[in-house]
């Protein structure tokens, strides 16, 4: 009668808190009962946990620089089952043909992939990016069955403006889930900002910050990815107030493959709060059922009959030590991963377009006190300094305090070229240049020297799009990312261990063990993050929205 039964488990109930031992019975993909049963195909899950499997409520999977089908392959593994995908890095460089992509492939993988319609293509008006996506654009996605909403509203300050351009997007998904973006926003302006439509928001960085928000309506996600950590400043603050417990939930938002397989995916958001004194149940709650709440899924985040049979198998609740994943009750192999990956469009594959790039327009003048980025350990938050920076001849010199940071343009053949002294990033004897800059996802590189960056830059030209790693001259180290200058289309594994090389040579190269020299490169020039930026059009001032 059944298709599997999970024995003696102790089956962890998010909703109700609590933990209760039975039999789960599975049939046609579904959970056909909880209590006593027996059949043909049962598995003994004496002393192991039973927990619905563990949804990601917002990441972007470019920045595992993975195809979907390999982002699957990677946090499967670890319990996660569904992820609510934001493709804004796509649609940045590609518009309608990004979103087209990203929905053809995630169709068929064994990972269930549901899309947020990115809001805000650009993020700001101070940069330049590769494609529009208006209201218009997004009538034809807003009826497909896995697109949930609109994604992650960045461009608050229009929002507070009642820009018409923002407000007509919002209004077209005002039935959907409307995803936040608002790094310290506070007061009068944030009520403002949830009246508008806004529902969630995954930028808390403390406690206080995420404790204003949900109380002024927002459902708040509890990020902890690559270079973005928040759980350790939520989650203690949280213990004491658990009767907001019902509008938190955990997401990535941004984790590179090797810190997935050094850490796990959505279970190390789980364990690390375990370990700060959380409750395990509600820990797993946090990662299922909330989640599923928040974003409409009835079918997921809870183990009871009639939804799909997505269930993660522990040997040990405390510290999340996956045994068996099952997706629509069958078990996650690696077998379910030979399917051969959705077509990718010419047009997807040359991404990278550069006008003349010389010294002469990386050059910055250093005249008494200048603006300098200034970064913030474990954050991708950043200050704005103004401080007397190493010079020769009235120009800016990088040494070991004071990086070269630059962006170039590559969509659109503008021309536009910037530069600014970057401090705390730490490279010597060379630089390292990327596509990965969000979100207009122009190149960005960063060095100690003129020439190595420019070699960067060339190189990544040549390889239309990845990381490049340049020393005295020399190409020491490259990723390429040909989809969208985004994408491998190399398998999972193989990334991971070309990124683990270079993150060798970049640690070699002087950089902070404190930061990820990678993903925290590309939020440099990401204009919505207080508190300085550098883009293709300039400095610009995050806290007063405005360009320098």
């Amino acid at each position: 009668m059944y298709d599997l039964i999970l024995k003696n488990g102790e089956i962890v109930d998010g909703k109700n808190r609590r933990i209760r031992k039975a039999d789960l019975a599975v049939k046609d993909g579904k959970i056909a009962g909880i209590g006593m049963f027996s059949g043909e195909r049962e598995i003994d899950c004496q002393g192991k946990y039973l927990c619905p499997g563990f949804i990601d409520a917002h990441v972007h999977i470019e920045s595992s620089m993975a195809t979907p089908l390999e982002f699957a392959r990677a946090v499967m593994p670890h319990g996660t089952t569904t992820i609510i995908a934001d493709p804004h890095e796509l649609v940045n460089v590609k518009g309608n043909e990004g979103m087209e992509y990203i929905l053809e492939a995630t169709e068929d993988i064994p990972l269930s992939v549901y899309v947020m319609m990115p809001s805000s293509i650009p993020a700001t008006p101070f940069e330049t990016n590769g494609a529009d996506f208006t209201a218009e654009d997004m009538k034809q996605w807003k009826d497909h069955d896995r697109v949930l909403g609109l994604g992650e509203v960045m461009c608050y300050p229009a929002v507070l403006a009642r820009d018409p351009v923002i407000m007509d997007k919002i209004s077209l998904c005002k039935d959907m889930v409307i995803d936040g973006h608002a790094p310290g926003l506070s007061g009068e302006d944030l009520k403002s900002y949830v009246q508008a439509g806004v529902m969630t928001e995954h930028e808390c960085t403390s406690y206080e910050e995420a404790k204003e928000k949900c109380h002024a309506g927002m459902k708040i996600l509890v990020r902890e990815g690559s270079a973005a950590r928040n759980v350790d400043n939520i989650i203690p603050g949280l213990l004491h107030d658990l009767e907001d417990l019902k509008n938190y939930m955990f997401c990535t938002d941004d984790k590179h493959l090797d810190t997935i397989e050094n850490e796990g995916h959505i279970r190390y958001n789980i364990r690390r709060s375990i370990q700060l004194g959380m409750e395990p149940v509600d820990a797993v709650a946090m990662a299922t059922y909330h989640a599923a709440c928040a974003y409409g899924l009835e079918q997921i985040g809870l183990l009871e009959e009639g939804r799909d049979a997505d269930i993660v198998v522990l040997d040990s609740l405390e510290e999340v030590s996956v045994d068996q994943v099952y997706r629509k009750g069958k078990q996650v192999t690696k077998d379910m991963f030979d399917i051969e990956p959705a077509p990718i469009r010419e047009s997807m594959l040359h991404t990278v377009v550069l006008s003349d790039v010389t010294i002469e327009k990386i050059q910055v003048e250093a005249k008494g006190e200048i603006p300098v980025i200034g970064m913030v350990p474990n954050q991708i938050t950043t200050e704005f300094l103004r401080e007397e920076v190493p010079s020769q001849d009235g120009w800016f010199v990088p040494d070991k305090i004071y990086s070269k940071l630059c962006v170039i343009e590559r969509h659109r053949g503008t021309g536009n070229v910037q530069a600014a002294p970057l401090k705390g990033y730490g490279i010597t004897g060379g630089a390292i240049a990327t596509s990965v800059a969000h979100d207009s996802h122009n190149i960005i590189a960063v060095g100690d020297c003129d020439e190595d960056i420019l070699a960067a830059v060339k190189a990544m030209e040549e390889l239309q799009g990845g990381y490049v790693l340049v020393s005295k001259g020399e190409v020491i180290g490259t990723l390429p990312l040909p989809i969208a200058g985004l994408l491998s289309m190399e398998p999972s594994r193989k990334i991971q261990e070309t990124i683990d090389e270079m993150l060798k040579k970049a640690w070699d190269m002087g950089i902070s063990r404190e930061i990820d020299p990678f993903i925290t490169l590309s939020f440099m020039a990401l204009p919505v993050i207080p508190e300085l930026r550098l883009t293709d059009q300039g400095l610009v001032d995050v806290t007063h929205f405005q360009l320098l």
